[in-house]
């Protein structure tokens, strides 16, 4: 048998393997309960994200409810409001609404972000080890000797207030989690039998690394997005909550609603309240999803 053949039914057989390893994984999956409800809650999270314009009854950003503030009173939960009125005669329904479309966007590309830079990293010192591994590794750990939200801080405040520093911020947080995550992956799956095996027959590193090792240290990483979605939601809330968020006052975002209802906290909780659940309801979808792909796709929670 020829050396094309050889590979050509490796990959095969492969294939085969994997679509197995998905399905089993997609059943455990879907027997766990908790990560039923994330996806669930995730799901709502996205629906609300992309029709906030047909769901929300105000524009988010018009003051057009301004006649109805008084001194020392705004407005609470009515049935023309459900969620009331912020200090600024806004309506607070459509402004949560509008705001989970941009938690929706900072965090899917803010992990984006740093899973692509980190993959790329992670990879290339999974492959090559020797002074480029060290090298990439040491960049990596001076990375994450700082706290990451005083990293994203910093990197935010560099950049200027605005959602796409809000982004780059978070993602540069996440590239050295991603690229040590990965790397480690690849060390354990680079002396499995599989991969002994294609080096026997003569199979090119990089078809191996491609084919081979790479996909099959994916799933931890995939793990760690859903959880990184999770933490991008709040770092983006903690970043606007403390003035390094977009320069617009009038952008519905969640950590700038809580930020600016702090001198309104007695005389209206309802507007710290719903931001709030809003943050923790759609983190909490993103961890038990994370939790339930865990044990889905870890091999030691197979029976």
């Amino acid at each position: 048998m020829s050396l094309a053949e050889v590979e050509a039914a490796e990959l095969t057989l492969e294939g085969e393997e994997t679509v197995g390893r998905l399905r089993d994984a997609w059943r455990r999956l879907l027997a766990n309960k908790a990560a039923v409800v994330g996806m669930v809650l995730i799901v709502l999270f996205v629906l609300v994200g992309v029709t906030a314009p047909l769901l929300a009854p105000y524009s988010p950003t018009d003051n057009q409810f301004f006649d109805q503030i008084r001194p020392g009173y705004v407005p609470g939960p009515s049935l023309h409001h459900p969620l009331g009125i912020d200090q600024n005669g806004r309506d607070e329904l459509s402004r949560v609404l509008y705001g989970a479309r941009y938690s929706l966007v900072i965090g899917i590309v803010s992990t984006l972000f740093g899973m692509v830079f980190g993959l790329i990293v992670g990879t290339m010192s999974g492959t090559f080890g020797g002074w480029v591994d060290n090298l990439l590794m040491r960049l990596m750990d001076m990375m994450l000797a700082i706290p990451g939200l005083l990293f994203a801080i910093g990197v935010a405040a560099l950049l200027g207030r605005s959602l796409t520093s809000v982004m780059i911020a978070i993602g540069v947080v996440n590239i050295p989690v991603f690229a040590r995550l990965l790397r480690a992956s690849m060390l354990s799956q680079r002396e499995a039998d599989y991969v002994l095996a294609a080096r026997a027959v003569g199979v090119r590193r990089w078809r191996i690394v491609g084919a081979h090792i790479l996909p099959n240290s994916l799933a931890p990483v995939l793990v760690q997005a859903t959880l990184a979605l999770a933490t991008a939601i709040i770092d983006a809330a903690g970043l606007a909550f403390l003035g390094l968020g977009s320069a617009d006052p009038g952008i519905p975002e969640w950590g700038r609603m809580l930020a600016e209802t702090q001198a309104f906290l007695q005389r209206a909780p309802h507007l710290a309240i719903f931001p709030g659940l809003a943050i923790v309801v759609s983190v909490l979808g993103f961890n038990l999803l994370g939790d339930g792909l865990r044990e889905a796709l870890d091999p030691k929670f197979r029976r």
